[in-house]
């Protein structure tokens, strides 16, 4: 597991994209830096398994899969998806000799467009999947940005959620200093934080003449969900138009993130249009953000500490830590408990 990771290890988490799971070949991902082999039997249930045969500790990802089982590159050794071995070439008929000894499966659902996998081998699932918005919802299109971030998790949920960053990392793509006080309302659950903004006047990028022509009112909230989900919302008028991200964040290894993003909109007879446009944008911001995040990460990692200074701008960061460092130690001490709070800063 990823450090001691406490509690966080007790959720779903995204190993991949549904069509980057096949049957022709195994693929391997990294979870909470724990090795996963990831296959799709004939009749389309995915696998997931330890990377690793129980004979010599080869990674069964770089091996075939052969009537709905995985097989070792090193010796053959074949197993079903539950993890049970069921042939050893070298034994011939003599299965008998075939050790009882699993290699550990893990629980899988595929549901958005997503695989997600249950990490918490002390427990069975308790939770349900993260409810991907408006996915494949009337009115609405969607599509997927999948992108490494070298930085951890909560570093990374932090970013998505912050406003006064944008000013400066995505200057004239995203929003520009306008010198506007915008009054916050933070408030903390048992398993989220909910960020709501009065700034009804206010535009992001190129919305003031394609995603907002007619001027409608700007209803914006960033909501983070434990342990790895954020979402940005951004719904003019009574969602004649609107623009969601939300992103799911997968930690592979320290200071090595994967980001599953779903960008969902809702432009009217400008759908079919911004399809053509919105992935080179969305992808210039999140690059802009992989910058910043590769650059603060090193940093991170150079002094070695996480002392940061706060203003009441970050009382969101603040609530977003205590969840994710209670659940990490394990539950340990006071857990967060739910609160409100009033909040302005400048852009």
């Amino acid at each position: 597991m990823l450090g001691n990771c406490g509690l966080l290890k007790n959720y779903w988490y995204v190993a991949a994209k549904s069509d980057e799971v096949s049957g022709k070949k195994p693929i391997r991902r990294m979870i909470l830096a724990v090795p996963l082999v990831l296959w799709r039997s004939k009749n389309r249930e995915i696998a997931v398994m330890l990377d690793r045969c129980n004979h010599r500790n080869a990674p069964l990802s770089e091996g075939k899969i052969i009537d709905d089982c995985v097989v070792c590159p090193y010796h053959g050794w074949t197993y079903n998806p539950d993890g049970q071995c069921v042939n050893i070439p070298s034994e011939g008929p003599e299965q008998h000799r075939i050790p009882n000894k699993k290699v550990q499966s893990f629980p899988v659902k595929e549901q958005y467009g997503l695989i997600w996998v249950w990490m918490g081998d002390d427990i069975a699932p308790d939770k349900e999947l993260f409810s991907m918005p408006k996915w494949n919802e009337k009115g609405w299109k969607n599509y997927y940005m999948v992108t490494r971030f070298s930085n951890n998790v909560t570093d990374l949920i932090e970013n998505f959620m912050d406003v006064p960053h944008t000013v400066y990392v995505h200057k004239g793509w995203f929003r520009d200093r306008k010198q506007i006080c915008i009054k916050t309302q933070v408030e903390r659950t048992g398993d989220s934080v909910l960020v709501s903004y009065d700034q009804p006047n206010d535009s992001i990028g190129f919305s003031s003449w394609i995603v907002n022509p007619k001027k409608l009112p700007l209803k914006h909230t960033d909501n983070f969900y434990m342990p790895n989900v954020t979402r940005v919302d951004y719904v003019y008028g009574e969602e004649e138009r609107a623009f969601i991200i939300t992103s799911t964040c997968t930690p592979v290894r320290p200071f090595e993130t994967i980001v599953y993003t779903l960008i969902s909109y809702k432009l009217g007879w400008l759908n079919p249009l911004a399809k053509l446009f919105l992935p080179a944008y969305t992808k210039k911001v999140i690059d802009q953000d992989v910058w910043i995040m590769d650059i603060h990460g090193k940093n991170i990692q150079h002094f070695k500490t996480q002392d940061y200074k706060s203003t009441q701008v970050d009382t969101m960061h603040l609530y977003i830590e205590s969840l994710r460092n209670w659940a990490e130690s394990g539950g340990v001490g006071k857990e967060p408990q739910p609160i409100k709070k009033e909040m302005e800063f400048w852009i």
